[in-house]
């Protein structure tokens, strides 16, 4: 049987390498003579995979001293909710860009805590585009900034950090760990797991310290994010298996050479689909060229009667998950970090054969 290869969006595919170690301490973790699933989350064994965790990640990311790090629960969505609860201060007001699904969602679940100036509007242009920042209209007397530099459906990702003069807030679910940032310019990023990090469940929150302990009255306390850093996370019981799964993806990170080194690879896995799709007269994407996101590729067919076979045959072809979104239609090849190039190739070749015989 050939290579399998899976471009869902999310739960995504992760590296064979770090399946195949979850295989084999599936049933016993280290020396703990039981499953990491089963061992409890404040005992010697696991206090060390989250403190390594922990660590790891900031060693990726370069995450100064002055953030926290959270492995929450929720998915990225039960942030829609913390981030208004803890970011808001006192203000009335935060602005949001919106570019797509994902900041739609956002969105709405913060007009329910406060005013929302909409800077920015990607919905003019279904979505393909993002206007000049130059362009954007922030309200200076906002609590923060909050956008989506990647939006998954779409496949529109920013190639620039909005520069205000408030904390900026950054849902990168579907782009961490994919290339270097500076993590010095946010002040809150989050991102689900399921995508880049590991397997759903866990929720990684990097705060400023400074925009933490000051919540709109009477939330959740594990809406506070206070609640959540005064205890590393463990208030109450956290997702361990997310958590244990994270820091094996980390681990593997790490030896492939950190973000720099996979950035490389996440620009040439991008370049190559896109080549190949923009060299063909049956393939298109709609999204501005500048705005291409590395992670998430929809592409079209000239004939949309064949999508069906598409992705019948692709599927045959163990090519996985390929149908794109209802709101976009066509296709969608997700190729997060755990993509190997040799995924994009496979898929490449497919896709030229099918065109050949189809087109």
């Amino acid at each position: 049987m050939s290579e399998i290869y899976n471009f869902s969006a999310g739960p995504a595919a992760l590296p064979k390498s770090v399946l195949c170690q979850i295989q084999e301490e599936l049933l016993e973790y280290g020396n703990a003579k039981a499953s990491v699933m089963e061992i409890s989350h404040r005992g010697v064994d696991f206090m060390q995979v989250a403190q390594k965790a922990e660590q790891d990640l900031r060693d990726l990311m370069n995450i100064p001293s002055n953030y926290k790090v959270l492995f929450l629960q929720g998915g990225a969505s039960s942030q829609f909710s913390m981030v208004p609860i803890n970011l808001l201060r006192g203000k009335t007001k935060a602005n949001y860009a919106n570019t797509g699904h994902w900041s739609v969602k956002a969105i709405e679940e913060a007009q329910r805590y406060c005013d929302v100036n909409i800077c920015t509007d990607s919905s003019v242009n279904k979505f393909t585009d993002i206007e000049d920042f130059s362009n954007w209209h922030i309200d200076e007397s906002a609590a923060y900034l909050h956008y989506t530099p990647n939006e998954t459906i779409a496949g529109l990702e920013f190639d620039f950090i909005p520069e205000v003069d408030m904390p900026v807030v950054a849902d990168m679910s579907s782009s961490i760990l994919s290339r270097e940032i500076d993590v010095s310019k946010f002040g809150v990023i989050y991102a689900g797991a399921q995508k880049n990090i590991g397997v759903a469940g866990a929720t990684i929150v990097i705060v400023r310290e400074d925009l933490i302990g000051d919540v709109v009255a009477k939330q959740p306390i594990l809406f506070d994010y206070s609640t959540q850093a005064d205890n590393d996370s463990m208030f109450n019981t956290p997702t361990t298996f997310a958590w244990y799964t994270a820091g094996l993806v980390f681990e593997w990170l790490k030896a492939q050479g950190g973000i720099k080194a996979m950035s490389q690879i996440n620009d040439r896995k991008a370049s190559k689909l896109y080549q190949a799709i923009d060299s063909s007269d049956f393939y298109s994407n709609p999204v501005n060229p500048k705005y291409r996101s590395w992670m998430n590729v929809p592409f079209i067919l000239a004939d949309n009667s064949l999508n069906k076979l598409f992705l019948e045959k692709s599927y045959n072809a163990n090519l996985l998950a390929l149908k794109g979104h209802k709101s976009v239609g066509g296709m969608r090849a997700s190729i997060y970090n755990a993509m190997p190039e040799s995924g994009v190739d496979a898929l490449i070749e497919f896709m030229t054969d099918f065109e050949r015989q189809h087109g």
